[in-house]
């Protein structure tokens, strides 16, 4: 029996439950592409695989409809895969378990629901398979790799596409037709780890419960950043106590804020009670300051058995905290012409320890390209002053806002009809494959709406069934009138 059975619109439920049955974590693409060249067979639809993964679906017209200008609907396959420190789930190889909430609303036990941006995927494969649904022709035009810097839509030849209005499905919020958003770019910093043999007493220090969210919506929340965390609890830390550190590990995306980070040390035995009474005050501090944010943060000092081993030296690890102290991270720069927007964000999403080199991705957004630049030029300025380097991926463009545009008046007019109220018509701070898309294209017309999904890029991420029906109503009904 399916989980979702019974939840409207069918058909919508049932592709969606039939995709989280597909590991499809951004890098693993094979899988939910193949499924879609599949089901493109099977209903008789032309199709394109590029060698990046990218699908597009192509489907006639419904009668009357011929000599309707095209529409391409657009998503993408990957899902930003975090779960809970507990769950034991195998993004490579494991779907998802889904769920329906007391309250109705639809997650994955224990780790992100994929939501972003599956139901665009189940949107599609509805439409696509109907032979009810009246529209001109579509180009469904699937992605890959969104969620690590927009890859597939950056690989995606647009010259096989011909339709010059786009609906993107990429959206989390109900009643909002998108319009514009910031550009971005990944900055990753590589720092050479050199070590030190010592002896001491083997502890480690977690920053646990914070909320995370998206990089991009949820920037100018005020939420803690795990990893940035326990470089402030670190740094503390060693002006009470001798320690060196031996591993650190945190975040999971780096367009995730982070929600957790755990660092391994060796502590003095002599001052083992400093660094628990440390960490404590230090709790106490962050508890405080983020009680309307983030009320569950935690700092965990575990104590182990004594050892010797391994530890940065002391000039890595001062680097290190230096690093994790100085780095740029959170809101740059609020809009001087939007109220509310942030223009410009860095959020550092993910460190990594192994024998060689320390790895540290952020991720960079802006409205603007000269201070996207200057971000980036800063956090490599900082990396190369500390003896590592940087590199830039991933890089994509803002999309403009369109002073005129014949589809965002047709779909605020169709809203207003069905609904009695004004859409909101917003730019975010968010990055959308149609700013990539419409720079391959001249004159493209874009859009993006969605249904109401919540924390997304987090275990907690959770999808309302109500919002999917009335956002898929609202959809066929613009469909219907793109004539």
């Amino acid at each position: 029996m399916r989980v979702l059975e019974g939840l409207q619109p069918d058909r919508v439920f049932y592709y969606f439950e039939e995709i989280s049955k597909i590991p499809r974590g951004s890098g693993n693409m094979q899988g939910i592409s193949g499924y879609l060249v599949q089901f493109a067979r099977e209903h008789g639809l032309s199709y394109i695989q590029d060698e990046a993964y990218n699908v597009v679906i192509f489907k006639e017209a419904s009668p009357g409809y011929e000599d309707a200008p095209g529409v391409m609907l657009q998503g993408h396959m990957d899902m930003v895969c975090a779960k809970r420190p507990d769950v034991a789930h195998d993004f490579q190889k494991d779907g998802l378990r889904l769920a329906v909430d007391a309250d109705g609303m639809i997650h994955a036990c224990g780790t992100t629901l994929g939501g972003d941006d599956g139901i665009a995927i189940a949107y599609m494969l509805a439409i696509l398979e109907s032979s009810e649904i009246l529209h001109p022709a579509l180009e469904a035009v699937l992605t890959v790799d969104e969620e690590i810097g927009l890859l597939g839509a950056d690989a995606l030849d647009a010259s096989q596409l011909k339709s010059r209005r786009l609906i993107n499905l990429d959206s989390e919020e109900e009643g909002i037709l998108t319009v514009g958003c910031a550009g971005g770019l990944n900055a990753e910093i590589r720092m050479p780890n050199k070590w030190m043999e010592a002896e001491g007493i083997q502890c480690t220090l977690s920053v646990e419960g914070c909320q995370g969210g998206h990089s991009g919506t949820e920037i100018d929340k005020g939420r803690a950043n795990a990893i940035l965390t326990a470089g402030r609890a670190l740094y503390r830390l060693a002006e009470r106590a001798e320690f060196g550190i031996s591993h650190i590990e945190g975040g999971e995306a780096h367009n995730a804020i982070p929600k957790s980070c755990r660092v391994s040390l060796l502590v003095d035995e002599s001052q083992l009670e400093e660094a628990r009474d440390c960490a404590a005050q230090v709790e106490k501090e962050l508890r405080a300051e983020y009680a309307g944010v983030d009320g569950e943060i935690r700092l965990v000092f575990s104590v182990g058995e004594k050892a010797t081993g391994r530890m940065l030296s002391f000039q890595a690890m001062e680097k290190l905290l230096f690093l994790l102290c100085e780095i740029p991270d959170g809101v740059l720069r609020m809009s001087p012409d939007i109220p509310g927007l942030v223009q410009t964000s860095l959020n550092l999403g993910v460190i990594k320890m192994n024998e060689r080199e320390t790895y540290v991705e952020t991720s960079i957004r802006s409205a603007s390209d000269s201070e996207r630049r200057t971000a980036a030029d800063r956090v490599a300025y900082m990396a190369e002053f500390l003896g590592g380097r940087c590199s830039r991926t991933g890089e994509y463009p803002a999309w403009e806002y369109r002073r005129e545009s014949a589809l965002r008046e047709l779909m605020a007019d169709t809203y207003r009809r069905m609904y009695g109220q004004e859409p909101q018509v917003e730019i975010i701070h968010a990055g959308l494959e149609c700013g990539l898309i419409a720079a391959k294209m001249e004159d493209l017309d874009c859009v993006s709406i969605g249904p109401d999904i919540q924390d997304i890029h987090t275990p907690e991420e959770r999808l309302d069934p109500a919002s999917v029906r009335r956002v898929w109503e609202y959809l066929l009904e613009v469909l219907r009138q793109c004539r």
